[in-house]
Parts: structure tokens; sequence; C-alpha cells
């Protein structure tokens, strides 16, 4: 076990009155602070009133970090984790750094906190008992279309970041490959002086965002509802279920569920115990024509 210490720290996403006492004493009391940008960091600590040596750890350097601060943490050094804003790691630097501290055995923490995806969420008034976090989405319009055609059948709830200068494209695109019902929910500005939750159908957001000039400000979270489970649903269902039936036939289940979930899309755990079903019912049906004859 290293004798340091690595705390992981929240801070806040816009309102200052939203860091903890928690998070202020584990930065009071840190060696060093890993900050993304030590500039904004500096002026998050000179409001809480803290005072301490700071080094930059972002995207762009964070490899070359890593091993100064595992030494650090040889030595005993207790290290402070933040972002820009938010907890660190989601969608800002310090995998790496928690990855290798914790394979060194340095003991690792969490100071938890604020968090524009968990805010978001918790406004959107869409379910949040299943998400998932896409982060940003592609900046070229191309790439931004594949990645939402792979997304167009996802049933959970979908969080995004997205640029200010994006968000009315990225809403056009989404509203034509998810549908212009799709209901989603866009959160600008979150804790902050300014914060502005719009609400309404992607197609609704995407004539807002054309025609409304603040819509296109500050920090946006997207809350898009994930797809229903509906006809599409039903027709990969019967899709399934039409081509087993003719596999199991001449195939073993195993054999007929591989073939089956390459042709439909299905997974193959799902189109085994389907053929597992209609091998034991086709079985059962030819022994009883056999006793019958």
């Amino acid at each position: 076990m290293v004798a340091g210490r690595l705390y992981v720290v929240a801070t806040p996403i816009g309102n200052l009155g939203d860091l903890s006492a928690r998070a202020r004493e584990a930065l009071a009391s840190a060696d060093l602070i890993a900050a993304e940008d030590t500039r904004h960091t500096r002026a998050l600590l000179q409001a809480a009133g803290v005072s301490r040596p700071m080094i930059s750890l972002h995207e762009h350097n964070e490899a070359q970090r890593v091993s100064e601060l595992l030494a650090r943490f040889e030595q005993g050094a207790t290290v402070a984790l933040v972002s820009d804003a938010g907890t660190p790691l989601l969608s800002d630097p310090g995998f790496e750094l928690v990855r290798r501290a914790a394979a060194a055995g340095v003991d690792v923490r969490v100071i938890p906190g604020p968090s524009a995806i968990t805010a978001a969420l918790a406004v959107a008034g869409l379910p949040t008992d299943r998400f998932c976090f896409e982060g940003f989405l592609p900046s070229r319009e191309g790439e931004r279309r594949e990645r939402l055609r792979a997304l167009a059948r996802e049933t959970r709830t979908l969080v995004f970041f997205e640029a200010p200068h994006r968000i009315a494209s990225a809403l056009q695109d989404l509203a034509e490959v998810f549908g212009a019902d799709r209901p989603a929910v866009v959160a600008r500005e979150l804790t902050k002086a300014h914060e502005s939750v719009y609400r309404g159908t992607l197609g609704e957001l995407a004539a807002r965002a054309r025609a409304e000039p603040n819509f296109q400000r500050g920090e946006i979270t997207l809350v898009v509802a994930g797809s229903p489970r509906g006809a599409d649903e039903q027709e990969r269902s019967e899709r399934l279920k039409r081509t087993l039936e003719l596999l199991v036939r001449e195939l073993p289940p195993s054999r007929a569920a591989a073939l089956a979930a390459e042709l439909t899309g299905t997974r193959r755990n799902e189109a085994y115990a389907l053929a597992l079903e209609l091998a034991q019912s086709a079985g059962e049906r030819d022994g009883g024509e056999k006793r019958r004859e």
C-alpha cells in the first residue's frame, strides 16, 4: 500500500455555494491540487478562502503528469483532483491518474457533489430509472448523424453535453434521426444566474433553438427520452421467431441462435433462449405425432 492518498473532488458547476464543507476541507488539507485549469481553480480556492500549491492536469498532459504524481504519492503526499466544474472523469480529465493510482495501491477516495449530468436528469422530468451518458456528439454533421443512428433505438434516457454554437444543428439532426415527436429537455447554465430549462419535443426544441438567441448561449446539457418499446420491438421479436422456426428444423439450437442473432440484430442469449423453447416444442409435437401413429 502506497502511503499517499488521492481525493477525487467534485466542484460547483456554476453556483459557488454548492462547494460542500467536505470538499473545502479536502482541498485545504491537500499537499497538492491537480487542476484541469489552474486559473479557474485558483478563483474557486480564493472564494473558499483556501490557498494550496497546484499543478495542471488536463487532456493534453495527463499521461506525462501521472508519473510525477505517482512519485509524490510514494512520498506520502495527499493530492486533490479537480476539474473545471462538476465531478472529475465525467467528460473531464482524471481517468488515467485514478486508474494508475489505484493500480499502484494509492488510497483513492471520492468527495461527491455537483454534476451537470445528474442535475439535468433531476429537473428534466424524463425517466431516470435507466439512463446513459454519451458525452459530446461529434462536431461534424456526417459523424454526428452516424452516432445518432446507432443510438436511435436506445430505450434508456440519453444525456449529452453540447456546445452552444452547435445546439441548433444537433437538435435538428436529433429530430430527423430520432423523430420530431421524441420528448427532450435542454438544460442551460444550470445553477447559474441565467439557468434555463427548455422542455418539448425534439422538433419544437430545434425550432426554438433557431428562433431564440439566448438558447445558443452558455453551458448546455441535453436530455432525450429513450426510444419507446413499440412497433419496432414487436416487429423485431416476430422476425426473430420466424427466422428461428425455420432454422431449428435443420440445426442445433446453438447454431440456429447464432445465425438468427446475426440476421436479425438480436442479442445471442435472447435468440438462444427462444431457440431452446422452439426446439423443445417441436420435439414434443414430434413425440405426440409418433404416439398417435
